[in-house]
Parts: C-alpha cells; structure tokens; sequence
C-alpha cells in the first residue's frame, strides 16, 4: 500500500504560480511512477503530468506545456507540480497518483493504483 497525500493548494491570480508536493508513504517510492491529474466541477478527471521511476522521463497534457513541471525527490519520497503562468482554465482540484507495476504510467488514470485526497487549486482572473 502507498499512501499520498498532496498540498500546496490555493488561491492564486491569473498569471501567477504555485507548487504542489505529493508524499508518498509505505513502499519503496522510487519504485512508484508518479501522475498528477485535476478535475474540474461537471468535468471528467483530465491528466496533467507524467514521471517515471527515476524522473527522466516526463510527459505533459498540451495545455499545460512550457508553463508546468513535474519532478521528483526520491529521497524525500515526493514529487512535484511547479505551476506557472497560472490561467482560470487551470481551476481544479489536483490529484496525485502512483503505479507501481511498470517504470512510467502514462497518461490514463486507469493505469494507477494509488490516489490523493486531492488539493484544490482556483485561478482568479
């Protein structure tokens, strides 16, 4: 079992950044591909972000390429969302995810066996 818990959320304008973090307990983190995804009221569940076991791969929705980040601290058994030049589009409550049965997950939720809580995001305009 592998436990996550994100934070970092808020209220932010329209132009501005924020970090998520996500810690992980319980099995060997590194082990874990890692996701982050949002959903937005009325709205499916959308993927954001990929890594894989040892950061060096990544992968990102369009929407969100050249403005997000996503990395990783093994050491720390964390992993991160760095998000700039925030939109209102952006709204959402962000999930992190983990997947422990190949290096990397992708971009289905399907291919995850570990949720968040989520943590709440709202970009002002």
């Amino acid at each position: 079992q592998v436990q996550l818990v994100e934070s970092g959320g808020g209220l932010v304008q329209a132009g501005g950044s924020l970090r998520l973090s996500c810690e992980a307990s319980g099995r060997t983190f590194r082990q874990y591909a890692m996701g982050w995804f949002r959903q937005a009221p009325g709205l499916e569940r959308e993927f954001v972000a990929a890594i894989s076991w040892s950061g060096g791969s990544t992968d990102y929705v369009d929407s969100v390429k050249g403005r997000f980040t996503i990395s990783r601290d093994n050491a720390k058994n964390t992993v991160y969302l760095q998000m700039n030049s925030l939109k209102p589009e952006d709204t959402a409550v962000y999930y992190c995810a983990a997947q422990g049965s190949s290096y990397y997950g992708g971009n289905d939720p399907r291919n995850y066996d570990y949720w968040g809580q989520g943590t709440q995001v709202t970009v002002s305009s």
